[in-house]
């Protein structure tokens, strides 16, 4: 999003015209953006068979998806219904990765019945999947490698503590089920967290699944997960994509040769591909001064936009209606019975009832866990692609959610 003479604008198109044109609150997507970071970590990884898998639990709408695969994208998901998404919008099942963690054993089988690469972080399915299936189809196993990385303490997923994943010090006897029932395992995966600042800390994983990975023979593709860090604050330190890329690939080609043939190389990000597209367009509704707080309350909450209140995470925020007035500061809040704070004291130009604020980097994690608590109705999501902006979700309608209720005679 740029700021020009005459405001803000997404691909040349006047942000205020997005506004009232599909009305707030409402998420828009540029795609030039997506295109952007997807070229930046292709790039990095250029002399190694590096593979994306987006992380869709980021966001899921489909014509996103669609927009990933046209540049060359897979697919990493979480749930069943995340791969019948996937499946729904083109892509391969070969090309989606299936990562769950605490399903039934049945949603596995109905994942291995529509064909994408399987996932397993457990002994016990482990033990299940070599009884049913033998060598007839092979697997892929998320280490837990013991490393504490994330920013937050919910994006924490490495650690001796965490639920994902097989200890690696458990690998003894995860070799012996393996030779037991013969599975065939072509995949290795660890991921530590999310907001990872360090190449570093990806290395250290690296030496210990590359560690790892010379007991199995079978071995076609090591997934190293994601969890790159994105810039919120002007002063963010990021992860750099392009050292990353020059230290693994050294690392992972080393690796290569020892092991005596070529690997692919995976990686899963969600939100570094997609976070800094993303807009979330609210109306001020009204700005209420307190003893000790100046008040801008806008048309939404937690219920569309939780980072904030469940990580504690910062988004930058913009007045899109009166971007060259006269800092004041502000707390930004919603309309949720909650105590539901975008933001703190924060200084924003001057904020009039009616005014049109942004959220910048809402792309990731925003729609996707956005919910109907107070039964308020989710917003729309529009897409801002080739200079033409589409609206690829409708607002919600009350109807919407009546859909599933039954009534009944009291």
């Amino acid at each position: 999003m740029n700021l020009t003479e005459s405001g803000y604008e997404i691909q040349g198109i006047p942000v205020l015209e997005i506004a009232q044109q599909y009305d707030t609150p409402v998420y828009v997507y540029d795609s030039e953006i997506i295109h952007k970071q997807y070229k930046k970590l292709s790039d990095a990884f250029s002399g190694i068979d590096m593979k994306v898998k987006f992380a869709c639990k980021a966001l899921s709408n489909i014509n996103i998806l669609r927009l990933l695969k046209s540049f060359g994208s897979g697919l990493d998901t979480v749930s069943i219904q995340e791969v019948e998404l996937g499946l729904y919008a083109g892509f391969d099942p070969a090309d989606i990765i299936y990562t769950p963690n605490c399903v039934s054993y049945d949603e596995i089988k109905a994942a291995i019945n529509k064909g994408v690469v399987i996932n397993i972080d457990n002994l016990t399915f482990l033990e299940k999947f070599g009884h049913d299936y033998g060598n007839s189809i092979p697997c892929c196993i998320r280490l837990n490698p013991h490393i504490l990385a994330g920013g937050n303490h919910h994006i924490q997923t490495g650690h001796i503590d965490s639920k994902f994943g097989i200890s690696i010090y458990q690998l003894r006897h995860m070799l012996r089920i393996i030779t037991t029932y013969n599975i065939k395992v072509t995949g290795l995966h660890v991921h530590s967290g999310s907001d990872i600042l360090d190449a570093d800390v990806f290395l250290q994983g690296a030496e210990i699944i590359l560690d790892t990975a010379k007991n199995f023979t079978d071995l076609e593709f090591i997934d190293f997960g994601s969890g790159f860090k994105v810039g919120y604050k002007d002063d963010d330190v990021t992860t750099d994509i392009a050292i990353l890329g020059n230290k693994m690939s050294a690392v992972f080609n080393d690796f290569c040769k020892e092991y005596g043939r070529d690997l692919q190389l995976w990686f899963e990000p969600g939100k570094y591909l997609v976070s800094e597209a993303g807009y979330f367009l609210v109306t001020t509704n009204v700005v209420k001064q307190t003893v000790s707080t100046v008040f801008a309350g806008v048309n939404s909450g937690q219920n569309h936009l939780i980072r904030p209140m469940f990580y504690d995470a910062y988004h930058g925020i913009v007045n899109i209606s009166n971007p060259n007035g006269a800092p004041r500061v502000y707390s930004v809040v919603g309309y949720i019975c909650e105590t539901d704070t975008f933001a703190w004291d924060r200084k924003i130009p001057e904020i009039r009832e009616g005014d049109i604020l942004c959220f910048l980097n809402a792309g990731a994690y925003g729609f996707t866990m956005s919910s109907n608590y107070n039964s308020r109705l989710r917003p729309a999501e529009v897409l801002v692609h080739e200079g033409k902006h589409y609206l690829i979700r409708r607002r919600e309608v009350l109807n919407d959610l009546l859909s599933t209720q039954i009534e009944i005679q009291l």
